[in-house]
C-alpha cells in the first residue's frame, strides 16, 4: 500500500478529544423534567400512541444517544448531531462523530443512522431498530459548493493537526480564479513532460510531492494535471491506462483547502485570456539541476519546469535531490487518500461492527519464487495459517483476510475456526447501485469508473489496519524477508 498524509499521523493524536459515554447522557437529562414527564404520562397518554415522534424533543435526543452508545460498544463517540425527522412518523435520523476503540487509525468518522422509535401504551418511548451504516441520510451535512479562488497563493504548513473526516459529503470541485485581477497577481509553478507518467503510484506520489514542495517553498500556486496515467500493474486490461482522475485516488478537497493548487486545463484557459493584456511572463527551466533556491528571485508569473525524454534524468523528483533535499520538504500532510474510498473502508468495518481481527496474506509472484522467498508458499498455506493463528486469534472471531491471492476458496479451511471475510464480499459498495459509482461517474463525464487494482489494494489495506489485531505476512507468518533473501531489516 502507498502511504499518504494520514499514514504519518499516530493513532493517539486524537487522545486529547473527550469521548461521550453512557453516564454523560444519563446525567444530561434534567431530573425535574424526567419526574414531571412520569407524572403526566398516565394522564395525557390515552389515544396518543400513534402520534408522530417529535425528533426535536430533547428526550428523543437522549434516547437515541443512549441507544447508539449501548449498541456500538467498539467505538468512541465524540459528538452527536441533533436528530431530524426520518423517512416516516416513527423514524428519526441522527449523525455522530466517532473513532474505533482499537486499530492503527488516525481519523474521525461520521455516521448517520435511522432510528425507529416506538411509543408504548403508557407513552414510554423506546428505540426498536437502528438502521445500517449511513442509513440516516436526512442527518447528513451537505457542503456548499466552493466559490472563487480566494486563498493566499501558498500557505506554510499548519502546526495544528488536521485529521481526515470520513463519511461526510465530498466537495472536490475544481477551484477557479474569480477574476482577471486575482489571476494576474498570482505566481505559478508548472511541471511538464518527463518520464514519470504511467509509473507506479509510489513513483507518482514521490514526484508529485516534490513539485508540491517546491511550489510551497517558492510561495507559488502549483498548476497540476488532474489526469493520471494508471500503471498496468493496477489495471484489469494489463495495459497502462490514461485519463484517470486524481480525485479517484486522493482527497482533492483537503488538498485545495490546505494548499494553493489549480487545474492545468483551467489555468491555460485563463492564461490565454489575460497573459498578453496583463503582460504576464514565463520563466522556462529545462535543467532539473537548477535548484528551487535559485528560483526564489524570479519575478515572472509562471515558472515552467520542462523535463526531457531521457530517463531517469527526466523524473520530477530529481529536482528535490542533493542540496535541495534538506531545504524543500515534501508536504505529506496535504495529500490524503480519497474519502470516497475511505468511506467504503468505513462501511466494511461498520458491517463487522468494528470488532474483528485481520491477517494480511501476501502470496502471488512471491510465493512462486522459491529462490527469493523459499518458505512463503508453505508458511501461508491454510494448514500453516491455522497453526500460526491459533495462538494469536481466538476461535470464532470475525477474521478479515487482506490478500492478493485471487482464489479466496484457497482459505476455506480457515472457516472451521473463524468467520472469514474478503474484500469481494462487499462488492455492493462499488457496484452500479452504490454512491461511489454514482460519484465517480460524475467526475468522469458520466462514464463508469472501474474499481481498479489500486483502489482494491487501498481499501483492503485500510480495512486491515482498522482491525483490533493485525497479523502481517512478513514477521508474523513467515521468516522470509519482504524483499527477498538476505534483505531483512529490523523494521521490515
Amino acid at each position: 500500500m502507498h502511504e499518504t498524509g494520514e499514514d504519518f499521523m499516530a493513532a493517539n493524536q486524537t487522545a486529547f478529544a473527550t469521548f461521550i459515554n453512557i453516564t454523560d447522557v444519563e446525567n444530561a437529562v434534567p431530573e425535574a423534567a424526567t419526574e414531571s414527564s412520569k407524572d403526566s404520562n398516565d394522564r395525557e397518554c390515552e389515544g396518543k400512541t400513534d402520534e408522530p415522534v417529535d425528533c426535536t424533543d430533547p428526550e428523543i435526543f437522549h434516547l437515541l444517544m443512549k441507544a447508539a452508545i449501548e449498541k456500538f460498544k467498539d467505538i468512541h463517540f465524540y459528538r452527536f448531531g441533533k436528530p431530524v425527522r426520518g423517512n416516516d412518523d416513527s423514524s428519526c435520523h441522527m449523525a455522530w462523530r466517532f473513532r474505533p476503540m482499537e486499530g492503527k487509525t488516525a481519523a474521525f468518522y461520521k455516521d448517520y443512522r435511522s432510528f425507529v422509535v416506538s411509543r408504548s401504551e403508557n407513552c414510554t418511548l423506546s428505540v426498536v431498530r437502528i438502521g445500517d451504516y449511513h442509513s440516516g441520510g436526512n442527518a447528513r451535512k451537505r457542503k456548499r459548493n466552493q466559490k472563487g479562488f480566494e486563498k493566499p497563493m501558498a500557505q506554510a504548513p499548519k502546526q495544528t493537526i488536521v485529521l481526515p473526516e470520513v463519511g461526510e459529503s465530498v466537495n472536490d470541485t475544481l477551484p477557479v480564479v474569480e477574476s482577471e485581477g486575482s489571476f494576474s497577481r498570482g505566481k505559478y509553478l508548472l511541471y511538464t513532460n518527463g518520464g514519470d507518467r504511467c509509473k507506479n503510484m509510489n513513483h507518482y506520489l514521490w514526484s508529485f510531492m516534490c513539485a508540491l514542495g517546491e511550489a510551497q517553498y517558492l510561495n507559488r500556486t502549483l498548476v497540476m494535471d488532474l489526469s493520471i496515467c494508471l500503471n498496468k500493474i493496477y489495471t484489469s486490461s494489463g495495459l497502462d491506462e490514461e485519463g484517470k482522475d486524481f480525485r479517484f485516488y486522493f482527497d482533492f478537497e483537503h488538498l485545495k483547502e490546505s494548499a494553493s493548487v489549480l487545474d492545468q486545463g483551467q489555468f491555460w484557459e485563463d492564461w490565454k485570456k489575460w497573459y498578453q493584456k496583463d503582460g504576464l511572463t514565463l520563466h522556462l527551466v529545462e535543467d532539473f539541476k537548477i535548484t528551487p533556491m535559485k528560483l526564489v528571485g524570479v519575478k515572472d508569473a509562471l515558472i515552467m519546469r520542462k523535463f526531457g525524454s531521457v530517463e531517469p534524468d527526466n523524473y520530477w523528483f530529481r529536482v528535490c535531490e542533493g542540496e535541495t533535499e534538506s531545504v524543500v520538504q515534501r508536504p505529506w500532510h496535504l495529500v490524503w487518500k480519497s474519502r470516497r474510498l475511505m468511506d467504503i473502508v468505513s462501511s466494511i468495518s461498520s458491517r463487522l461492527n468494528w470488532d474483528y481481527d485481520s491477517v494480511h496474506i501476501e502470496r502471488g509472484e512471491k510465493a512462486r519464487n522459491k529462490e527469493l522467498w523459499p518458505n512463503l508458499d508453505a508458511d501461508t498455506s491454510p494448514e500453516a495459517l491455522l497453526s500460526t493463528l491459533q495462538d494469536k486469534i481466538e476461535d470464532g472471531r470475525n477474521l478479515y483476510i487482506a490478500t492478493n491471492e485471487p482464489d479466496t476458496a484457497f482459505f476455506d479451511p480457515l472457516k472451521d475456526k473463524y468467520a472469514t471475510h474478503f474484500l469481494d464480499e462487499y462488492k455492493d459498495l462499488w457496484n452500479e447501485t452504490s454512491e461511489w459509482y454514482e460519484d465517480t461517474m460524475k467526475l468522469n463525464n458520466g462514464n463508469p469508473v472501474e474499481f481498479d487494482g489500486y483502489m482494491r489494494n487501498a481499501v483492503d489495506t485500510e480495512v486491515f489496519l482498522r482491525a483490533k489485531k493485525q497479523i502481517e505476512t512478513f514477521n508474523d507468518l513467515t521468516k522470509d524477508c519482504k524483499d527477498g533473501v538476505n534483505t531483512c531489516t529490523a523494521s521490515s
